[in-house]
């Protein structure tokens, strides 16, 4: 029998695209279902969720992951990839260092327990943690088959120093933004943002979905154009950028 995206608490969000928000966190983690592919978007925050996560977008995909893209290196997107061995991992350039750097390991695990995860499990994720094989410095397509192809864009600096995007082209278009946009409560600026291009970055997302996509965002419910645009206003007003 076949299992459907709303048994397993997922979102069915276009053709063979859909999210699911993690307990805890409300942290969203996407998948993108092409012909014998699969790309899971973050991998939550242990290996624990990182596992499960895998073993659903099996399920639904009929096959195995074959590919994962982290939108930015934050405990709660990235401490889970460990789990994915054998996926074609991509990140932004620049994730390589925060997870190879004995220093940014560190800060991942202690921000993984300041803000309630086990401490065994946050130490065993940020020491299994290897840096992605693929780097995005610019754009990259990739081809999941039978026509269904994903486009990884590097929109950042903004939410953080190394902010990636996926663009599922479709009808609707759908991207997949990360912390660059957040539904749920007003989007974290912590001390690895850079406030000064935050709005830049967001003026990316929207060059690359346009009016009619659904934007789906790290926290919280789908959005649209004008959520994301008056995002990138207030985040604009808030630290001070000009138009």
């Amino acid at each position: 029998m076949t299992v459907t995206w709303e048994e397993l608490g997922w979102e069915r969000v276009a053709a063979g695209v859909g999210r699911c928000r993690l307990p805890v966190w409300d942290c969203t983690a996407g998948l993108v279902v092409g012909e014998g592919a699969a790309l899971v978007i973050d991998a939550g925050s242990s290996l624990a969720e990182g596992a499960r996560l895998r073993a659903q977008a099996r399920e639904l995909a009929g096959h195995r992951v074959t590919h994962l893209a982290l939108t930015h290196p934050h405990f709660d997107h990235v401490l889970g990839s460990a789990a994915f061995a054998g996926a074609e991992v991509f990140a932004a350039v620049g994730v390589d260092g925060v997870f190879t750097r004995a220093r940014d390991r560190e800060e991942l695990r202690a921000d993984a327990v300041t803000h309630g995860l086990d401490a065994r499990q946050a130490e065993e994720a940020a020491d299994a943690l290897a840096p992605p094989r693929h780097l995005v410095s610019g754009e990259r397509t990739l081809d999941l088959g039978a026509g269904r192809q994903v486009l990884l864009a590097n929109v950042g600096p903004g939410h953080t120093a190394h902010d990636l995007a996926v663009l599922v082209p479709g009808d609707p278009e759908v991207v997949f933004c990360g912390d660059l946009v957040e539904e749920s409560g007003a989007p974290q600026a912590g001390p690895d943002a850079v406030p000064s291009h935050w709005p830049a970055a967001l003026d990316r997302l929207l060059d690359l979905g346009g009016e009619d996509a659904l934007y789906v965002p790290g926290h919280g419910a789908v959005v649209d154009a004008a959520f994301v645009r008056a995002q990138r206003d207030a985040l604009a007003a808030r630290f001070g950028v000009s138009p």
